[in-house]
């Protein structure tokens, strides 16, 4: 922001003002009020050229006391720039500047005869209540303006008492009038233009914190979940009837954490999960989460898909092939236990700050113990999801083994897809 606040200034072919900003830079300052005061420096620098031409001009024609009160201005204006600098703080110069801006034009209107013989200078008292805005809105720009208006109206209501007349020119009070028109403008148009810009950077700054929002939930959560969690306060609970459910664990981490320092361990895990992630997400499946150096993904939530146990049967083979084929001697020492069963679950959102998507029930339990019962490298099925796979994979008995809570069941090995006969 202060960079372009910077670039604004530079454009109007005032490098000075540049300086001075970064001359009333304070240590400890805050992003925001450096960016306040840079404002107030060249907003000051910006109209003191103006005020030592106009007070040069008065003083030349004779109008001393108008003279006197425009020096003032210059005065005033310089004395709150060197307490920020000294100081640090804004405070006093951005109310000697805004009380200057408002009260001098309206005295000067008046010494110099009204609104037409002033060259309608107190329209530039309207600086003021624009500078709350732009760099003092520790203050509430509606009394300052209410203020703006209150000096115009007074301006008016003396008007017919003050002297019809100046020792200044038609044409010098012409040439005032246009310029104080065109400056008024130019402050006017800068104000604007920060504003906008300072609109621009903070509606940028909210969609970029918006995209990492979006990221970061869709990193936890699947995107239909996400959808209605974003829109719809509520209990997110489902039943489906059929899905297949996966637990994988990672056999032979156990030593290697004892040979890795804790980085080495970390970044082993996060390959070999980052390769789990990525064939989960081209099958188009769900992970649900990791634990340690376990990893659980269900097919068929929550996007119910007919083809849901040989999608995740399909994952479940790449997975083991990763170990077997992997170039790092590090992943080359790993094997990967595989266990998996179908049937009905419960899926929702549990949690209300750490939150993730989960799945219950019979069949979570029963695909935890596949793989917890079953053989380092290889997947471990029931006899339910066998009954899906049988056509297209592979699969040898095991016979029936004994299982903790569920008593003997019978279960089989996928060694891969059934090859098609020619």
């Amino acid at each position: 922001m202060i960079e372009r606040m910077h670039e604004t200034f530079a454009r109007m072919g005032s490098r000075s003002a540049q300086a001075m900003a970064h001359f009333t830079a304070f240590p400890g300052d805050t992003e925001e009020m450096h960016a306040q005061k840079s404002l107030s420096a060249g907003g000051t620098f910006f109209i003191l050229p103006v005020t030592l031409v106009w007070g040069s001009a008065y003083l030349m024609y004779g109008e001393t006391t108008a003279a006197l009160i425009t020096f003032g201005y210059t005065l005033i204006c310089l004395f709150g720039l060197a307490h920020m600098r000294r100081t640090g703080s804004l405070q006093v110069h951005a109310l000697l500047q805004l009380s200057a801006t408002l009260l001098l034009p309206f005295a000067l209107t008046l010494v110099l005869g009204g609104f037409t013989s002033s060259s309608a200078i107190i329209l530039g008292a309207f600086m003021a209540p624009l500078g709350t805005m732009l760099y003092y809105q520790q203050t509430s720009p509606p009394a300052w303006l209410a203020g703006y208006i209150g000096v115009l109206a007074l301006a008016g209501l003396l008007d017919p008492f003050v002297r019809r007349s100046n020792g200044l020119p038609e044409l010098l009070i012409l040439t005032f009038f246009v310029l104080n028109a065109i400056v008024n403008s130019i402050f006017i148009f800068l104000v604007l233009r920060t504003s906008l810009q300072q609109r621009e950077q903070a509606t940028a700054l909210l969609q970029l914190e918006q995209e990492k929002s979006e990221r970061l939930l869709l990193n936890v959560l699947p995107a239909s979940i996400a959808a209605i969690l974003k829109d719809d306060n509520r209990t997110i609970a489902d039943r489906f009837e059929t899905v297949t459910v996966l637990f994988a664990d990672v056999v032979g981490s156990t030593p290697l954490a004892e040979e890795l320092d804790p980085v080495q361990m970390v970044d082993l895990l996060n390959e070999v999960f980052n390769y789990f992630d990525s064939l989960v997400e081209a099958a188009g499946l769900e992970k649900v989460r990791t634990m340690g150096d376990s990893y659980m993904i269900v097919s068929g939530a929550p996007q119910p898909r007919p083809d849901h146990a040989q999608a995740l049967a399909q994952v479940a083979l790449e997975m083991l092939a990763f170990a077997e084929h992997a170039q790092s001697p590090l992943i080359s020492r790993l094997q990967f236990r595989i266990g998996m069963n179908c049937g009905p679950v419960i899926a929702g959102i549990i949690g209300h700050t750490k939150f993730h998507y989960d799945v219950w029930g019979d069949t979570v339990n029963v695909a935890s113990r596949m793989e917890s019962h079953g053989e380092a490298g290889r997947i471990q099925i029931t006899r339910p999801l066998y009954e899906l796979l049988r056509e297209e994979f592979n699969c040898e008995p095991r016979g029936w083994i004994e299982i903790k809570g569920k008593g003997a069941m019978e279960t089989w090995y996928v060694t891969g897809p059934r090859i098609a006969a020619a």
